[in-house]
């Protein structure tokens, strides 16, 4: 009964009046001929094929799951999954941000970060199929061999085959330097990978004839710990010189994991029996190549969270219009019904509005870092390419965490606007909530990003890529701090700035003493700097809404609204957070294990 609508509206806002995308993407050789039209034009038919192939199939896709054939190790998508997969191939759908070499449209990325939203909200276990592989071309594109590259990535960028990421094994997910599977050389330039890999999404399915797998292993001369690690390319089949598929490689489904949630989705325990590989980038450095894939997963896993956020907000805010419980507390607002809707109920817009903040915020966030990343990679200037790169360092934890935990107060806020019909399976809200707990967890868990943002991007480098973004924010401020009717939001955001650099300080200090005071105060301190950037976003379209408020469009007149209750409830919880990473680590550490 669930329903989802493209928010097309919403994004060209993002993209032409927030950003300006196009004008600043003309400044870049690769995409000097991009107009808002292509992109409208591109979106407009991106959502035709999310909402009207791929959302019909996520609630049948959730109850039904994926079958593994022991016998076989082959395992079979649900029903009308392939054929949506098919149609996606056809429509040129993969090539979208891929390089002309390779056979790759050459849009920017910030076109296919618009499109990949749509395809979340539309059926997130889906999506992961093609979402893997794309990291899987982006990880190849920046570290294959040139016969790695004419051999895959064509084939990639089609979408003739799909790609995953085989890291986890069942001692070890996070701390990598654990993993154990091994790689031996042949003398021919191949080697042997034998280990077992878990949790490898999309590792097993039928949508393809063949699934590039890239795989950390250790070889046997390999130090120990992280440094250590070697990635290696290991295909379901081998692949023949013409790059016809060959013999049928020595990697398999074991099982296939029952989940909590994205039962479309193959999570796949992949057993490595003598698997031909061969070596992806330098030996013992390739959890560096890795990041490349581990990198643009952070972020998709982000995208996947505004998308589920996003698709929960449109149907709660549906059925609070229709679903009537007892009337207004000052009276009846709809007195020709026996009672009110309950959207009249301030709790009830509390919960919706907070999604509805989420998802818009998320949406900008995310868009500005597709914009950085394009220019990133195709910028002419030296300094800016750096500029950008470390801004995506600094935000990329950010968006993995803060989008996520977001996502799953979002869902959990919408599935509560239903009441006990939220619970039941045949609304839909429930599954968007199972969907949405695995986004905190998986590529590295909200936990370690926010150590990744604290130790390492923020403290690692004296602040350096902080103050980058801090001077983007103290510009906005100076800008429009004499604004009266800026106040409201300016304010705020100037408050908080100088709270989160006098908290970076305080914290940086007392790590020198003690390091656990970094793991006592990161997760807090996330979520800090996550307000920091969404403040700072929501007071940008708080201002293009007020230039515009007298056009008497409706949609500015709610993105004004919506800024006002971001500043108002949501933005204060900061407060709480920054006393909270203040407290220091001796309240977590005090007590001795034999007391828990």
């Amino acid at each position: 009964m669930s329903t989802y609508r493209p928010p097309l509206r919403d994004l060209k806002f993002v993209l032409h009046e927030l950003l300006n995308v196009t004008d600043e993407l003309k400044l870049l050789p690769r995409h000097a001929d991009i107009d808002a039209d292509t992109i409208n034009a591109v979106l407009e038919e991106g959502g035709k094929f999310a909402a009207e192939v791929l959302f019909p199939l996520n609630a049948s896709g959730d109850a039904q799951g994926c079958m593994l054939d022991k016998d076989t190790h082959e395992v079979r998508t649900p029903t009308g999954f392939k054929e949506a997969y098919t149609q996606y191939v056809e429509g040129g759908w993969p090539a979208l941000g891929c390089d002309p070499a390779y056979g790759g449209q050459g849009l920017p990325i910030v076109v296919n970060q618009c499109f990949y939203e749509m395809l979340n909200s539309a059926n997130q276990a889906w999506t992961m199929y093609p979402g893997l592989s794309h990291g899987a071309y982006e990880c190849l594109h920046a570290h294959g061999t040139p016969e790695q590259k004419a051999t895959y990535l064509p084939r990639l960028t089609s979408g003739e085959w799909t790609g995953t990421m085989c890291l986890t094994e069942p001692h070890c997910g996070t701390d990598l330097g654990l993993l154990r599977t091994k790689a031996e050389p042949q003398g021919d330039g191949s080697y042997r990978l034998t280990g077992q890999k878990i949790f490898i999404s999309a590792g097993e399915h039928d949508l393809v004839p063949n699934i590039v797998h890239l795989v950390l292993a250790r070889l046997p001369d390999a130090p120990p710990g992280s440094k250590g690690i070697s990635l290696f390319l290991v295909p379901k089949f081998q692949v023949n010189a013409d790059g016809t598929i060959g013999a049928r490689n020595g990697i398999h489904c074991g099982a296939i994991e029952h989940k909590m949630g994205i039962h479309g989705n193959a999570t796949c325990q992949m057993v490595l029996d003598g698997a031909v590989g061969t070596l992806v980038g330098e030996p013992h450095k390739g959890l560096a190549a890795m990041f490349v894939m581990m990198n643009a997963a952070r972020l998709g896993v982000g995208n996947q969270s505004l998308g589920l956020t996003e698709v929960a907000y449109q149907n709660a805010v549906a059925y609070a219009k229709d679903r009537l419980q007892m009337r207004s507390l000052t009276g009846a607002k709809a007195p020709d019904r026996p009672a009110d809707p309950i959207i009249v109920h301030p709790d009830v817009r509390k919960m919706l509005l907070t999604a509805r903040a989420y998802a818009e915020g998320a949406r900008a966030m995310a868009v500005w870092c597709a914009l950085l990343i394009d220019k990133e990679l195709s910028s002419d200037d030296a300094d800016e390419r750096a500029e950008c790169a470390d801004l995506v360092a600094l935000l990329t934890p950010i968006v993995k965490a803060f989008f996520t935990d977001n996502a799953w107060i979002a869902t959990s806020h919408c599935l509560q606007v239903y009441g006990g019909h939220g619970y039941i399976r045949e609304w839909g809200m429930e599954q968007y909530v199972r969907d949405a707990r695995i986004n905190m967890i998986y590529e590295g868990t909200n936990t370690i990003q926010s150590l990744d943002l604290l130790g390492r991007k923020v403290l690692g480098d004296n602040g350096k890529k902080l103050k980058k973004f801090g001077k983007l924010v103290a510009a906005f401020v100076e800008e429009e701090g004499v604004n009266e009717e800026m106040q409201e939001f300016v304010n705020p955001l100037a408050d908080l700035g100088d709270k989160v650099t006098k908290l970076t300080t305080e914290l940086g200090m007392k790590a020198f003493g003690n390091a656990d005071e970094v793991g006592g105060a990161a997760v807090d301190y996330l979520r800090v700097c996550g307000h920091l950037v969404f403040a700072w976003f929501w007071a940008r379209m708080a201002r293009i809404a007020l230039d515009k408020q007298a056009s008497g469009d409706p949609f500015y007149a709610a993105k004004l609204h919506t800024a006002r209750f971001y500043f108002a409830k949501l933005l204060p919880e900061t407060a709480g957070l920054i006393r909270s990473a203040r407290s220091g680590v001796t309240p977590l550490l005090a007590m001795e294990e034999s007391m828990f």
